[in-house]
């Protein structure tokens, strides 16, 4: 069963690579259990840093962060990890790994041995025919991979889930519906999402609320109603033109 989605909090986090850059810098906000948010901002702005401090793949260098309350280095980080689940753009499935093994070395790791039933469950979640376990990864499409990583996941029953550009190598088709896909899940299983994206139309039609990082700070936290109405300040409102302008050049087309 899935555990209860938790809040996730950041207390005064920084990031500093060796050399001095400064990729996070001083960052402090709570993500409410259950909320979809999304952190947008360019490439470098620091929005994958910060992600990944939530399940350790990176340790920042000042400040805590926090799960449900407690620290993220509490206990073992593979345990940390079970908890969370993380989604990324390349995938990152084993392609000498039929798709089903693919989807169960989370339960591996913890030990469930007889996961067949479950993997048939996770690929059905996400819109996938449980024949598809017996495939390799190289027999299906961009977009059915993505969705074997969202169900490997989701296997362990988290109740965070991470996402970090996991659309960006995509086509718009595929990318759109894999989008309403993951709110979908997002809402029926109750989930706290994190979706790290560069691309501000998608934050605005996924997310309950976004996040604009700027050279490793937050520059504005709003509502999407709030940054399509000009709220969010100078950096998020030249993101929100951008889709804007598209959309009024499509619509000069249509005349």
């Amino acid at each position: 069963m899935p555990e209860q989605s938790r809040s996730v909090t950041f207390k005064n986090v920084s990031k500093v690579w060796p050399g001095g850059v400064k990729a996070v810098d001083g960052v402090s906000l709570e993500v409410a259990a259950g909320s979809f948010v999304a952190l947008v901002g360019a490439s470098g702005s620091g929005k994958s840093t910060l992600l990944k401090m939530v399940n350790r793949l990176i340790e920042p260098s000042e400040g805590q962060v926090l799960v449900g309350g407690e620290p993220v280095d509490a206990g073992p980080a593979p345990e940390l990890r079970r908890r969370i689940g993380y989604v990324f753009q390349n995938v990152g499935l084993f392609p000498h790994m039929r798709v089903g093994e693919n989807v169960a070395i989370g339960l591996r790791l913890a030990g469930e041995k007889d996961s067949a039933r479950r993997v048939a469950e996770l690929l059905e979640l996400v819109e996938l025919s449980p024949e598809m376990a017996t495939r390799i990864p190289d027999a299906l499409s961009g977009g059915q991979r993505q969705r074997v990583g969202v169900a490997r996941a989701l296997a362990t029953g988290p109740g965070i889930l991470l996402m970090d550009e996991p659309f960006g190598a995509l086509d718009p088709v595929t990318r759109d519906g894999l989008g309403k896909a993951i709110r979908a899940l997002h809402d029926r299983m109750g989930l706290t999402t994190i979706l790290v994206t560069h691309d501000m139309a998608e934050a605005l039609l996924l997310a309950d609320r976004v996040l604009v990082m700027e050279k490793g700070r937050i520059v504005a936290d709003a509502i999407p109603r709030d940054l399509l109405a000009g709220k969010g300040g100078p950096a998020a409102d030249a993101l929100v033109a951008v889709p804007r302008e598209q959309a009024h050049r499509l619509a000069e087309l249509e005349k």
